[in-house]
């Protein structure tokens, strides 16, 4: 099964989503277009308008008012990624080439910035003050999240509380706000609102982890770039902090390959190798099956109507996807 049969019943508003954001990047310069275009045409799981989308039916659901949302939503995501592969100067995302690898960095750099320009004014046509708070929220903590990620590449002295924090911002404050945000615009109640949020965070850190997993348990195919990619980066995640933590020994060998720039791919393999024997593997997914169990107390408090259960499938389907 995939991740888009759990929700297939909102298809029809998930493709009216991505039309508003086709019409929104229209007007941009013809560069800008296609860049965003590419952005739009590569597609994605559409997960936060989605979460965004099953919290609202817990209230007043009306697609014609939740619409704007889920397209500020995805643009706020499609702009973090965009600034993500200048970061990491990837050339791919999902085994297609990137922005910055087709035009350039200033190019990438300004699609990303138009694209949260957009997203801002599609949230200025909400009147409830509690939606602007939760994006401008979001917003600004991605974006120190982006920092934290730069500020902390191949700083090999970093610990967990570190990490947590980093996927905390880049990852999971979205998610908790788009179920948030659902929430606000359908008139949920104030403790169901905490509710959905708090299990969007959950959810968040454990798809964090999941990728970070993913990174040295699946093929190059499934991911669209090289097993080890983040370590290559310089992006130093639970599996790595785990195993440099069980051995100092592994920690001066990864210093000593990273010293004169990239290892080369044997002695990748060798290091990734070492990290999973580590344990820090099955270590991770211990932790992600903690916030998973989190996510799921957190639905208990919820009515029991068929978007609970979506919920449920989706949080257990991300963590147990394996690409």
């Amino acid at each position: 099964m995939k991740l888009k049969d759990l929700y297939m019943y909102l298809r029809g508003d998930i493709l009216r989503i991505e039309k508003e954001m086709g019409a929104a990047v229209s007007e941009a310069s013809p560069v800008l277009e296609e860049a965003t275009l590419q952005l739009l045409e590569a597609g994605g799981k559409r997960i936060r308008p989605v979460f965004m989308l099953l919290s609202a039916k817990f209230g007043n659901y009306d697609i014609q008012k939740l619409k704007d949302a889920g397209v500020a939503l995805e643009f706020i995501h499609m702009a973090s990624l965009v600034h993500d592969d200048v970061i990491d100067d990837s050339d791919l995302r999902r085994g297609k080439e990137t922005v910055k690898a087709k035009w350039d960095n200033r190019v990438a750099m300004y699609a990303g910035d138009y694209l949260f320009g957009k997203a801002i004014s599609r949230v200025s046509l909400f009147k409830e003050q509690g939606i602007h708070e939760a994006m401008s929220w979001s917003m600004h903590e991605m974006v120190l999240g982006e920092i934290e990620q730069i500020r902390f590449k191949y700083a090999w002295d970093q610990n967990v509380r570190t990490y947590f924090r980093r996927i905390k911002r880049k990852t999971a404050v979205l998610i908790a706000g788009s179920c948030n945000i659902g929430a606000q615009a359908a008139g949920v109640s104030r403790r169901e609102q905490r509710s959905l949020a708090h299990f969007g965070h959950q959810v968040g850190m454990a798809y964090q982890i999941t990728d970070d997993i993913l990174d040295f348990t699946s093929s190059e195919e499934k991911l669209g770039k090289p097993a080890g990619g983040d370590l290559l980066q310089g992006n130093i995640t639970l599996p790595v902090l785990y195993a440099m933590e069980k051995s100092p020994s592994f920690k001066q060998e990864l210093i000593r390959a990273f010293a004169g720039g990239l290892p080369s791919r044997e002695e990748m393999d060798e290091l990734l190798e070492k990290i999973k024997g580590s344990g820090g593997i099955e270590h991770a997914r211990q932790i992600n099956e903690r916030y998973l169990q989190k996510a799921y107390e957190s639905l208990k408090t919820l009515p029991d109507i068929p978007a609970r259960r979506s919920l449920y499938d989706i949080a257990n389907f991300i963590g147990s996807r394996e690409h």
